[in-house]
């Protein structure tokens, strides 16, 4: 359980009601009387950028109630995999990473760029550094799958994630809730909002996070290598200027110090299917002494026993190792009735410092660490209109600006010597979109929609700087370029990269009744080009473009519900990211081929039982990927021109390519589901709610070449908590990963070492709360 904490909030987008896992004498009540059913509780999302009925909305949404979180124990938004069929939430180092139907990306550099758009009350979160944080006054959650390139934009071909968290009130009140569990971790939040006068309100939250970590150091013995801290204080205040208008201004700022995600120990090649001898010559495997990886960690082939480690939650590196960000916003929320639509803007300033330290050789040789000091400033403004409910015609327009100045200055040391200057890169990136989405109520039965959005985006003012260890750069055109003469710590510029971008969207759905919808789509997403400052390199890297196809059935009676998705992705120029000496090299893959289907319900039995579900299965594929990176061990026979040739000894890795045509993509488990369940009953006058839900993934691998694999795994959570009488006051324990499994939650390659993080073993604790 991370206690990192990167909270982004503003204004509520819209109406939002859901219930999944509830406790159905008092939440699920509560939300029948907010959306005015007699029968129970309408799922109301936002995914088209207007409040409607989940039912009618042709695209597939896992919608996550705040009751929902509450029972499945989902603390970070990094959770939500465990409720949501098709998710993943992974990591490059400390960049968080979504990936939706194998749709996500693994690039680190800057400008790069996320492919599932991150959304905090309409605020679009650039930085993937500060994509994880943790949850509160969270009114739900959607996870909108598939390419949401028209009404979201450019980073969400994968999908999008939109969080949505309370306004301000007039009427007081407030929230407290302490958690703590094993390995000292201590989690405090407290909340409370209040009326200055009866137009004017504020509210106030407040975090603080600490834990000892799971995690070990074999060197020295210290088990509190994994210490992490964090705290966060977010404000704002709400003033209705009108019985039209409203102004909302939140400001933010939180620390984090978790180093979690640099704590890397050294991969284990269990079967031998990582390959590392596969492409040595007999010369070269006679001198090894062996044929075979299997069994080996892929480090220096020559490390002795004991400078790594390779057991879940052990460690043996140089220090520091280290994660720490420091961010602040400031984001303005203002709505307007105008009579014939609703008018909102949103406008946000963000800046964010995410230094860190890393041992890239996975060990405790001297070899190389790395410092990356990353300063990201962003800016966006956003103009949304939309029709009033009711009429035959509903429509959505909107304009929307976007910077962001990303800035990497990179300092190395080498075999123990102090950090010193090791190059860097910098972009300043500017979208502009433009964007309209109708939907036209043809008979009562039979609805069409079309939209689209054009989009202008520039990376300018860009540069990398060469280091004392370049040798050449890449041209423009590709060609090597002598860095000779190059003097170290030169900026050298990079050509403006412009891309101009059209992304439609067209549906055809029908209601054959008032609880049930089918529908058909198609939608098309778009990754903005991007430039690979980060591997040294004046060529740019091409846009990403895909086409989905989608049929999809939904029913729902307020008792039961069913959401049934099927759909064909044709997904092209792929921006696929490898590692070198500490530099990113980033390519486009040819082509790739993604179908699947999914399925999802939620089945009240009666007033005290509920039930959750879904599932997932992704056949995701390479179509055409013929110069995939590939790790191995360099081959002491192979003569300087050879791409295996050992250049800095015998027992180092080095980077070659091959062909991933018709392997399964990175980070596309072919199979996930989720199964929750929640009981409620009376106990000493007051409330008590036992709840679990079990999470499964098959097997999958982190990299496109298929050498790194994660087997499959399932994980647990139990939670069972009191509320008292007056619904005030509540006691809860609980346990995630019960059953103690242990699986890598990312891999990192590179060509000094093969490092692997590890989830945490199982936790229980403690949790009281109060609220008033």
């Amino acid at each position: 359980m991370s206690a990192s904490y990167r909270h982004v909030s503003v204004s509520t987008v819209g109406i939002l009601a859901a219930s999944v896992l509830a406790d159905p004498t008092t939440v699920f009540a509560q939300e029948q009387d907010a959306v005015g059913s007699p029968n129970g509780a309408e799922i109301v999302v936002t995914a088209q950028r207007r409040a409607e009925a989940s039912r009618d909305v042709p695209i597939s949404v896992t919608s996550i109630s705040n009751a929902q979180l509450e029972t499945a124990n989902i603390n970070q938004l990094s959770d939500t995999t465990k409720v949501t069929p098709g998710l993943r939430f992974d990591s490059q180092g400390s960049a968080v990473q979504p990936t939706i139907r194998g749709v996500g990306t693994a690039i680190t550099t800057s400008g790069g760029g996320p492919n599932v758009g991150i959304y905090s009350d309409g605020f679009f979160q650039a930085n993937t550094y500060v994509s994880d944080f943790q949850l509160m006054k969270v009114s739900s959650i959607q996870v909108l799958k598939g390419p949401q390139g028209t009404l979201f934009g450019r980073n969400t071909t994968g999908g999008a994630i939109l969080v949505t968290t309370a306004d301000p009130s007039t009427e007081t009140g407030a929230e407290f809730r302490v958690r703590y569990g094993r390995f000292d971790t201590l989690n405090s939040q407290a909340y409370a909002t209040f009326g200055i006068t009866d137009q004017i309100a504020m509210d106030v939250e407040g975090v603080y996070s600490y834990s000892n970590g799971f995690q070990a150091n074999i060197l020295d013995g210290d088990d509190h290598v994994g210490l992490r801290r964090s705290w966060s204080v977010r404000t704002g205040i709400k003033a209705d200027l009108s019985e039209d208008v409203s102004v909302l201004v939140r400001y933010t700022h939180s620390q984090v110090n978790d180093p979690t995600s640099q704590l890397v120990n050294a991969f284990v090649d269990k079967d031998g299917h990582a390959g590392f001898f596969d492409k040595l010559s007999s010369a070269g495997k006679a001198i090894y002494g062996r044929n075979s990886s299997a069994g080996l960690p892929l480090v220096y082939y020559y490390a002795p026993e004991g400078s790594y480690a390779t057991a879940p939650g052990q460690i043996a590196l140089n220090t520091p190792v280290s994660f720490k960000a420091k961010s602040d916003a400031i984001q303005g929320t203002v709505k307007a009735d105008l009579g014939f639509a609703d008018l909102v803007s949103y406008s946000q300033y963000r800046q964010d410092k995410t230094p860190y330290y890393g041992d890239l050789d996975a060990t405790a040789l001297p070899f190389f660490q790395i410092n990356v000091p990353v300063t990201d400033k962003s800016y966006s403004q956003e103009f949304l209109l939309t029709s009033k409910p009711g009429a035959r015609l509903q429509w959505t327009a909107g304009a929307n600006y976007f910077q962001i100045r990303d800035t990497w200055d990179v300092n190395a040391s080498f075999g123990g010597a102090p950090f010193g200057d090791f190059g860097g890169s910098s972009t300043l990136t500017k979208s502009y979109a433009a964007f309209a989405d109708l939907t036209y109520e043809v008979t009562d039965r039979i609805f069409v929609t079309a939209g689209a959005r054009y989009s202008h985006d520039v990376v300018t003012d860009a540069y990398f700087k060469t280091n004392f260890t370049t040798t050449q750069y890449e041209g423009p055109n590709g060609e090597m370029i002598s860095a000779a003469s190059v003097p170290p710590e030169t900026e050298i510029p990079v050509d403006d990269l412009k891309n101009d971008s059209v992304t439609p969207r067209f549906v055809l759905r029908f209601k054959p009744t008032q609880e049930s919808s089918t529908y058909v789509s198609y939608t098309r997403g778009y990754k903005a080009g991007i430039l690979n400052v980060g591997g040294l390199s004046q060529q740019p890297v091409r846009p990403e473009k895909i086409n989905a196809y989608e049929v999809g059935y939904k029913y729902d009676d307020h008792r039961l519900a069913i959401d049934l998705a099927g759909y064909y992705y044709d997904y092209k120029d792929l921006q696929v990211s490898s590692y070198q000496n500490g530099a990113a090299q980033i390519r486009n893959a040819a082509s790739s081929e993604i179908y699947g289907l999914e399925v999802q319900l939620r089945y009240k039995l009666s007033d005290a039982f509920n039930i959750s579900g879904g599932a997932a299965w992704t056949h995701a594929r390479y179509k055409s990927f013929t110069n995939a990176p590939y790790y191995t061990y360099c081959d002491p026979a192979a003569g300087a021109a050879d791409p295996l040739f050992c250049a800095s000894g015998a027992g180092t890795l080095t980077q070659t390519t091959t062909d991933a045509s018709g392997l399964h993509m990175q980070r596309a488990p072919e199979f996930t589901f989720n199964l929750g369940a929640s009981y409620g009953l009376e106990v000493a006058k007051g409330k008590l709610l036992l709840s679990g839900n079990l999470y499964f993934s098959s097997d999958f691998y982190f990299d496109p070449a298929e050498q790194f694999r994660q087997g499959a795994y399932e994980v647990l959570s139990l939670r069972a908590e009191w509320t008292d009488p007056s619904d005030r006051f509540s006691i809860a324990l609980f346990g995630d990963n019960v059953t103690g499994k242990r699986y890598q939650t990312q891999v990192l390659f590179n060509t000094l070492g093969i490092g692997s993080v590890w989830n945490s073993p199982a936790t229980y604790g403690v949790q009281f709360g109060a609220k008033f």
